[in-house]
């Protein structure tokens, strides 16, 4: 299959590319960065620019956008809507113009928001920041284009929960990073659960979706089972014996008042800070997700959750010693 990976330079898509190549596609990168791990498949662009994600679907059968912005402290904010919204409906226009009738999109389950723990795939989109509600907005664009011609059209739309794994510099690295350095702080009790993924399962189940019927597919996407922060964070001591973590910890109405005042000085010298209230709420939040859907199919994960932190940490400590 001619397949182009749009966002196939960040982190989910170097593994997704290298995993295509493995099972024979022709594989092609259209990303606004260089590809250190498969230079030789990127042609530089954004997807902003619909002629040029045109020309790069040229004899393309099936599209996968990855491409994202999704930090927390995007500015200015319409950059959300811009690139994941904006960008979206450049995609389906390049695949109507070349014929394209396969396309995968990463969502997120930012769609949901921070109060509906264990969502399935049919709960209520809540979205509570900007990035959430640019993802929801796309999925709309993408479910117009699918049930337009929806005998000739499929459309799969994965929401995984937080991606973890080698090389990666979000929210679990910070977290062993922070544990390892000794700067780590329990907010709250550390009971809530959270639901994360390895990246290469993640991929390994995205390559099973490829060859879907017509129609729309609609996926929630996290390893099982779900960990308490208090488990999370004891899995990872084990694995960093040297560094272990201290047993501080902070009340959550103290580490939101925290966040609060790091919000009012960040608006007041247009700084961005390691710390907000938002942050605090998500670390705290019960943010696990239902995975019934991928279960029911019969996917397999190859890697156990404990073995992805431990080959996480091994790459953390082997690259940054």
């Amino acid at each position: 299959m001619n397949i182009v990976v749009v966002g196939g330079s960040g982190f989910i898509g170097s593994r997704l590319v290298s995993e295509l190549l493995v099972r024979g596609h022709n594989v092609r990168i259209f990303d606004k960065n260089a590809s250190a791990m498969h230079p030789n498949c990127v042609t530089l662009g954004d997807v902003r620019d619909d002629a040029a994600l045109s020309r790069m679907l040229v004899g393309c059968d099936c599209a996968i956008n990855l491409a994202a912005e999704h930090n927390d402290d995007v500015r200015p904010v319409s950059l959300y809507f811009d690139v994941n919204v904006g960008g979206a409906k450049n995609l389906v226009r390049a695949a109507e113009a070349n014929g394209v009738g396969r396309i995968v999109f990463v969502s997120s389950v930012a769609v949901y928001g921070l109060e509906q723990p264990m969502a399935v795939e049919t709960a209520p989109l809540r979205p509570c920041n900007d990035y959430g509600r640019s993802k929801v907005q796309a999925e709309a664009v993408y479910a117009r284009w699918a049930t337009l011609v929806a005998e000739r059209r499929s459309l799969t739309v994965l929401r995984p929960c937080v991606v973890f794994g080698e090389g990666n510099r979000g929210n679990v690295h910070n977290l062993i990073d922070h544990i390892r350095s000794r700067r780590f702080v329990m907010v709250g009790r550390g009971d809530n659960r959270k639901s994360i993924a390895y990246v290469g399962n993640l991929v390994d189940f995205l390559c099973t979706q490829l060859d879907n019927a017509s129609g729309v597919h609609l996926y929630n996407y996290a390893d099982k089972p779900d960990l308490s922060m208090r488990e999370l964070v004891q899995q990872i001591c084990t694995l960093l014996p040297a560094h272990g973590t201290s047993n501080a910890r902070l009340p959550y109405a103290l580490a939101l008042a925290a966040g609060f005042m790091c919000d009012a000085i960040a608006r007041l010298s247009g700084r961005s800070l390691s710390i907000s209230s938002a942050r605090v709420r998500k670390f705290c939040a019960d943010t696990r997700i239902a995975a019934d859907q991928i279960q029911r199919l019969g996917f397999q994960p190859r890697v156990t959750l404990s073995e992805g932190l431990a080959r996480t940490v091994s790459h953390l400590l082997t690259n940054q010693p």
